[in-house]
Parts: C-alpha cells; structure tokens; sequence
C-alpha cells in the first residue's frame, strides 16, 4: 500500500494534539531477552506493539516447539537470539530471516560467541545468517574484546548472556564506541533486573549471577518522538503537540533529538505523564555540525527536516547506517537528491548536507527501501507539499500507528 500525504491544511489551528507514542522497543526487547534468562522473572508492563518486538514474543513463546526460527527482518531479534539461543538452547536451532537479513554481518558476534564457548556455523555464507547453533557445552574463555565501532547490539547481546554464563563474563570494547546510549541502556536495565557489574573505562565486568524479581515498565520511544519534533519543526511558529509517556530521565540515546530540535526553532517542556513541544521560532542557525555516532537511529529525521528547513549540515557517525534495515546513506543520497539537495562525502566519515536549493515540485514520489524509518523521516515533508510514500506498511516494524496519529495531527492521507 502506497499513501498520498496531502499539504498539511491546518495551520493555523493551535489545539493542542495528544499523540500516544507507541513503547519503545530497544527497551521491550532487551527486557523480553532478560525476562527468558531469568525464567519469568521480570513483570514487563507496556510492551511495544511494534512488529520486531511482537516477532521476538513470538519465537520466545514457541522456542520449546520448533526447530527453525524466522526473526523475519528484526535485525535486533537476530542479534539478541544468537547470543540467547547459543547458551540456552539444549538442542540443535537454525537462526535465519528475510533476504535483506541474510546479507546483513553478523560475523562479529559469532566469532565473540564462539570464543566464549557456543558452537555456531554459518548455513550459507560464512559471516551471514542463517545460523546454526548447537547446545552450549562448556565456558572456554571469560574475556573477550569486541570492536565498539560495530552493531551496539552485538555488545548488548554478550552483556545480557554474561550473568548466565558459568564464571561470567568480561567485555573489553574497543575505541572508537558507537551508539554508546544503547550500551547504557542494556546495563542500566539489568541493573533494574538485579545484576551487579563493574565498569573500568571501557571494559565492563558481569560475574555469574540470577536475574532477579522485578516489575518493568517500558517507556514510550524517543525514535518515535524524533518524527514529531521534525512536524513541530516544520510548523509554523505557536504550533505546539503533546507525546506521551516520555520521561526526563530516558535510557534512550534518541532523547538527545530535543536538543538537536533546539536549532531548529523546537522547545520542549516535561509536563505530567510526557513532554509538550512548541514551535517557537524559525531556525537558529543554517550551518550546523552534528555527530550521530551515539544516535544513529535520528539521522532519517533529522537530515529531511534539515533539508525542508535549508539548514546546511556537517555530519559525522553515519558509518553504522550502511548495514540496517537497507544502506540507509545510499537512500538518504537518492529522496533527498529529489528535493535538490546533496548528501557528499567530503572525506572519509565526514558529510556534508547542502540544502540550500531547497525546492519541492509536483508528484513528490518518496521510496522507502523496505526501511520504517525512510517512510517516517519524510512524512513531514508534507507540512510544505504533497508527498507520496511508497510501501507506507513498513512502519509497523517501529510504529504501526503512524499513519493514524498523523491523521489525529491534521494530516489527510489516500491510500492509493
């Protein structure tokens, strides 16, 4: 299904909207891996109805019955469930998914893994999945040493096994570390869960321990809150809505978008139960530097948004975006190019956005690349034109009631 997004219309209406932002799933996910350690143990209220997070429910449900588990594209489901099933699993599984899973690297982990003492081979092509894991026999080693400038989810996968490993585990991660926010996440939610570790610069230390008794709350996404703060952004000054659910102290790195959003004209204000964001100005500044090295979830909304608001950007951190959901850098570089904007690589790990000739046109077609985050990163764009998304489903992935909230704003859409 395609969705025609007609110019936003109601501009001048100041009503307050109220958006229920759906969980987030980096939280529902990790905690979903915990809770399977600890065998039920952790309460988890508020869970992500977001299809990656309803996948790995699925599979965890049933990992007693099958054989064969299909995380179809949930790389965070992949990641996790290579570390889980390596050392839980008392029978031969094979780990595969969609195509554009299957030539996805996970090498890395592996490689981490089987030093530990899993028994993983690779189906197909050595470095891809499908995998095939065979029951955990004996700890070899408990200290390894992962790059940080990979997947933070390979480091997660290895932080939330270590406390079920026999003697634990001790992860030197490597310098440069990317996505750090998502490291933070994994530990600090162990620690709500009951496990003890300790931190020297950048290697951390899990001994053998149970996860404990606890009850869980997820938060509402910050990913998902970035989209609003690029409509906001790109309304006029008064402009104002209200996303539920977010709290001033996050586990999420995404929180960072309410100081980027800043430069953009956006305040924000932590109110009872979620936070309240205002148009309050034009934008403050039209050159910017940002670094998405710990946020790299953001740059699909933030470089649209900049673009729409010909704001020129330098960029760092984008390396992790060439192997998610699609090589997002490549996809940015095709819908932004539509819009007379250019996204170059200066030199190696640093680019640039030249937005400065701005310009929409007639029969604004948007690919989103089988990626949630293309389609929902451009949407707003149609606060200023009418903008077409194709395969507009792919928001269930993250955010299955996207399209609907943005009928709630004021937006009128056509499926077509």
């Amino acid at each position: 299904m395609n969705y025609f997004i007609n110019q936003y219309k109601h501009s001048t209406n100041q009503e307050i909207c109220s958006v229920n932002l759906p969980s987030s799933k980096s939280e529902s996910n990790r905690l979903l891996i915990m809770n399977a350690l600890s065998g039920g143990k952790i309460n988890i209220t508020n869970l992500s109805s977001a299809r990656d997070t309803q996948t790995l429910i699925r599979l965890l449900k049933n990992e007693d019955e099958q054989n064969t588990f299909d995380v179809l594209d949930a790389g965070t489901a992949m990641r996790f469930l290579t570390a889980y099933f390596s050392v839980t699993s008392p029978k031969e599984i094979l780990l595969t998914g969609t195509e554009r899973m299957q030539n996805r690297p996970i090498g890395t982990l592996v490689d981490a893994l089987n030093s530990i003492g899993a028994n993983i081979s690779y189906k197909n092509r050595e470095g891809y999945p499908p995998l095939k894991i065979k029951p955990f026999q004996n700890q070899l080693s408990y200290k390894i040493s992962i790059p940080g400038n990979i997947s933070s989810q390979y480091i997660s996968a290895l932080l939330m096994i270590a406390p079920s490993l026999p003697v634990g585990l001790e992860i030197s991660i490597k310098a440069p570390i990317f996505s750090k926010p998502y490291i933070d996440m994994t530990l600090g939610l162990m620690e709500l869960s009951g496990i003890h570790y300790s931190q020297n610069q950048n290697v951390i230390t899990i001994k053998s321990q149970p996860y404990k008794d606890s009850m869980q709350r997820v938060e509402s996404d910050w990913s998902a809150a970035s989209y609003w703060f690029s409509i906001i952004a790109q309304s006029p000054i008064g402009k104002k809505v209200f996303l539920s659910g977010l709290k001033k102290d996050s586990f999420q790195g995404d929180n960072v978008i309410k100081e980027i959003a800043k430069n953009f004209g956006v305040v924000y204000e932590f109110v009872e139960d979620g936070l309240l964001l205002e148009k309050k100005s034009d934008p403050l500044k039209k050159e910017l530097t940002l670094d998405f090295k710990k946020c790299p979830d953001l740059a699909q909304t933030v470089l649209p948004c900049a673009a729409s608001l010909k704001i020129n950007l330098e960029i760092t951190g984008l390396e992790s975006l060439r192997i998610k959901e699609t090589d997002r850098i490549t996809a940015l570089q095709n819908e932004l190019a539509k819009f007379n904007c250019k996204l170059s690589e200066l030199k190696k790990g640093i680019w640039e956005l030249d937005s400065s000739n701005f310009k929409t046109k007639s029969d604004l077609i948007i690919e989103t690349y089988e990626d949630h985050r293309m389609a929902m990163g451009f949407a707003p764009i149609a606060m200023k034109h009418d903008i077409k998304i194709i395969d507009s489903e792919v928001v269930n992935k993250s955010y299955p009631s996207f399209w609907e909230d943005l009928k709630l704003f004021g937006f009128e859409l056509t499926e077509q």
